[in-house]
């Protein structure tokens, strides 16, 4: 009996230490909204901005980092070889193990593109070519591969490449595959055996599925795109989002009234069955609400558009009923813009500070925010204002230069730092086009 008692005590610490570590294991964090558990953020900064801690050199690119259990995964790239899944050490970043195959091509904005998952012994990956990968973390060496566009009758890959952050929903690892044969594919996460998947939903867009809760359920959500950019494509038309059952595949509603010729954040959670779509290209943003119906199917009510309310690349962050996000696109530099829940512009900075694509991350009540370009910001979410605490320039310009190919760098400027933030044991990761960071901002 003592024993048992003793080792239901190594596992209870076991889950407390765990759960205080804060992890942060894919996309957006541990709920894929953007939103950390870490308290103790530093609320005053050196003049220099928060302590470095490490900096390593990365390949340029997109792609941002995860954390689990003390260990930095980053799927990295060099164009000329492939990409290469990098494992480094929280504490000083050196390099643990890495893991590289050949997939050599360069698209317009070149480099890596999408975040890892870690869930279990395993971290997964999917890289611009449509190589998705689950490797062991013991090992080191893959336990499956495949390929989330070719495997479904995908040719050239799309006019940005693929961009897919891999989903966990219990057995399953789930990508948008948006290849002609298949719009969404969920694999059994173990074994790469595909269990489902979904005929193709519209024409090709650069989203990651999203979960979304609707009367109880998980539904997963994905966003297609209103026409075909340039290569490859799964299907022309108008834009759809789907709300598809995640152990089967089914598609359960659709909402066809909210138009993004190029698409990239995925869809938020608004709770209560809303679910908040946003983009760039004068597509604004759209909330739609969920609702189960008494036969069992599912209805879908259009809340309301707002134009001036939207986001580039990564989705809105959603604090005490205000929506917070970043939208400067070609067309419009808005800047960081907030909105009520209920669709009210409360205020922007427009370029006075501009923030373009960055990322950001709500912790202790407070947003850590990169701005697109070289700094990173502390603010304080309000819906009166904007309320910067602290900003430092810790990032370096080094985006696609006019010699590698004019359009991107005339449409995407100079820098180019558009990655997803990481958060986790008080560190902050974050990455320019050629060095990732980790930086102190918690006590």
């Amino acid at each position: 009996m003592k024993a048992s008692v003793k080792c239901i005590s190594v596992i209870v610490l076991s889950c407390v230490t765990s759960a205080f570590a804060a992890d942060w294991p894919q996309y957006l964090g541990p709920n894929r909204n953007s939103i950390s558990a870490q308290k103790g953020i530093l609320r005053s900064w050196p003049e220099n901005g928060p302590e470095v801690l490490w900096t390593v050199t990365v390949g340029r690119g997109f792609g941002g980092p995860v954390v689990t259990a003390g260990k930095v995964y980053l799927l990295d790239r060099d164009d000329k070889v492939g990409d290469n899944l990098r494992c480094l050490d929280l504490s000083n970043g050196k390099e643990l193990w890495n893991f590289a195959y050949n997939a050599p091509g360069s698209v317009q904005f070149p480099g890596s593109r999408s975040v890892p998952t870690v869930d279990g012994n395993n971290v997964y990956s999917c890289g611009p070519y449509g190589d998705s990968y689950c490797i062991s973390i013991n090992t080191h060496k893959p336990v499956w591969n495949k390929n989330v566009w070719k495997d479904f009758g995908g040719d050239r890959v799309p006019t940005w490449a693929i961009t897919q952050n891999p989903l966990i929903y219990g057995d399953l690892l789930i990508l948008a595959s948006q290849a002609p044969q298949a719009g969404v594919v969920a694999y059994e996460k173990l074994t790469g055996n595909v269990k489902w998947t979904t005929p193709s939903l519209g024409a090709v867009g650069y989203v990651s599925p999203a979960i979304v809760k609707v009367s109880g359920q998980d539904h997963v959500v994905m966003i297609s795109a209103s026409m075909r950019m340039g290569r490859g494509g799964g299907g022309g038309g108008g834009a759809t989002v789907h709300g598809i059952d995640p152990l089967s595949g089914k598609t359960l509603w659709t909402y066809s009234n909210w138009q993004c010729m190029i698409p990239v954040p995925s869809a938020v959670d608004a709770g209560e069955g809303r679910v908040l779509i946003t983009g760039g290209y004068q597509a604004g943003a759209a909330m739609i609400k969920v609702e189960k119906k008494a036969d069992g199917s599912y209805g879908v009510t259009e809340l309301y558009k707002n134009a001036d309310f939207g986001a580039h690349t990564q989705p809105p962050v959603l604090y005490n009923g205000y929506f917070y996000a970043q939208y400067s696109t070609n067309e419009r530099k808005d800047g960081m813009v907030c909105m009520s829940i209920d669709g009210q512009i409360k205020w922007k900075t427009g370029r006075s500070p501009l923030f373009d694509k960055g990322g950001s991350i709500l912790a202790d009540g407070l947003l850590l925010s990169t701005d697109g370009s070289t700094k990173l910001y502390l603010i304080e979410p309000d819906p009166s204002d904007f309320k910067p605490i602290a900003s430092a320039e810790l990032l370096k310009e080094g985006g696609t230069g006019s010699s590698d190919d004019p359009l991107a760098s005339r449409v995407g400027g100079a820098t180019q730092n558009w990655a997803a933030l990481a958060l986790a044991d008080g560190k902050l990761l974050i990455r320019d086009q050629k060095q990732l960071k980790c930086l102190t901002v918690a006590q």
